[in-house]
């Protein structure tokens, strides 16, 4: 059985460019209701010192990670408590440092990578060149506050489906790239992950939260979480988001959509109103319905076979008086 974690996976304190101890940003995590977060301070992992006696103090468990910050991008690595010196990678062997991380167990991401580069934010556009997209374990497709209406985000995205559509199984989160906490911040973003319930047992839960983005069991959310399965006519089998699922030409696919507008309610502000709910696919969108802002499950039929490739669902609407993507989901995908 899954359950869905709300966390913060990019952030920084003071022993790197951040405002905040470590202590102060696990508790303003508290205050927003996220139940996991990652330190990734800038080319440094001595915040981490007091990782145990936090987590024990606040009961939020600490993904361990850094953020390699070099000229050439910024690259998130979780579940690496060693260092790996990154100085001694060039722009065209960024892959010997992700074979390094995967050496430890630990996965690598790429950060922001179509935010504004030199001089403004140096290395923070990506250039690394990636000689094999398979060893990349997920990309930060929505960066900062407000990510969802923002340029580099989208393009991102769009840089994320494309991959999707080349065949790469690339995991999307989001990021705060959280550096501060302000009473009048913008609405920040939240990456759900999809961990395995273990009798609601929080020790272990950080490698659970690592592993869940390893395979893909994340939906991203400015609000409501936005959760699906999908199950082949005939069958009882759910197959969940980040799992494969063999079809055949015979097969009639039918997807279940769950919206849960009460998750982390009193830190957003949804209004009543009609969104759009689509599913869509390697092939584009295949399903769009009209949905109310409450929670709901929605089950659509697939009746054209879908073939190889994914299916995701998206969801539309006005926050912050913005109309935006307000969520999305990880894909099922298709052998």
């Amino acid at each position: 059985m899954l359950k869905w974690i709300p966390a913060e996976l990019h952030t920084h304190t003071l022993h790197s460019d951040g405002k905040q101890t470590l202590e102060e940003l696990v508790q303003s995590a508290v205050d927003l209701g996220l139940e996991c977060i990652a330190m990734t301070d800038h080319n440094t992992q001595s915040a981490l010192a007091d990782q145990e006696r936090v987590q024990r103090q606040f009961g939020l468990p600490i993904i361990s990670g850094m953020e390699w910050t070099t000229f050439y991008g910024h690259m998130l690595t979780l579940g690496v408590d060693r260092f790996i010196d990154w100085r001694v990678l060039g722009p065209d062997d960024i892959d010997e440092g992700i074979r390094q991380v995967h050496e430890q167990g630990g996965i690598a991401g790429i950060a922001h990578p179509f935010r504004i580069g030199s001089p403004i934010c140096t290395g923070c556009f990506w250039e690394y060149t990636i000689q094999d997209w398979h060893e990349v374990d997920y990309i930060e497709v929505w960066s900062t506050l407000m990510p969802s209406i923002k340029r580099d985000s989208q393009r991102a995205f769009a840089m994320w489906t494309d991959l999707l559509n080349q065949g790469y199984r690339i995991t999307a989160v989001s990021g705060r790239d959280w550096h501060v906490s302000k009473p009048d911040d913008a609405l920040p973003a939240v990456t759900y992950l999809g961990v395995h319930d273990e009798a609601e047992e929080r020790e272990g839960l950080a490698g659970r939260a690592v592993e869940a983005i390893r395979h893909g069991s994340v939906s991203v959310t400015m609000g409501p979480l936005l959760t699906m399965w999908a199950q082949i006519k005939g069958r009882e089998h759910r197959y969940h988001i980040g799992e494969y699922i063999e079809l055949t030409v015979e097969d009639s696919l039918s997807v279940t959509v769950q919206l849960d507008v009460e998750a982390r309610a009193s830190h957003y502000n949804l209004k009543p109103q009609n969104l759009r709910l689509l599913l869509t696919s390697s092939h584009g969108i295949c399903s769009e319905i009209q949905v109310p802002a409450h929670t709901g499950e929605y089950t659509l039929s697939l009746q054209d076979p879908l073939g190889k490739g994914w299916i995701r669902a998206e969801l539309y609407g006005c926050m912050e008086d913005c109309v935006m993507m307000i969520a999305f989901t990880n894909p099922i995908y298709m052998a």
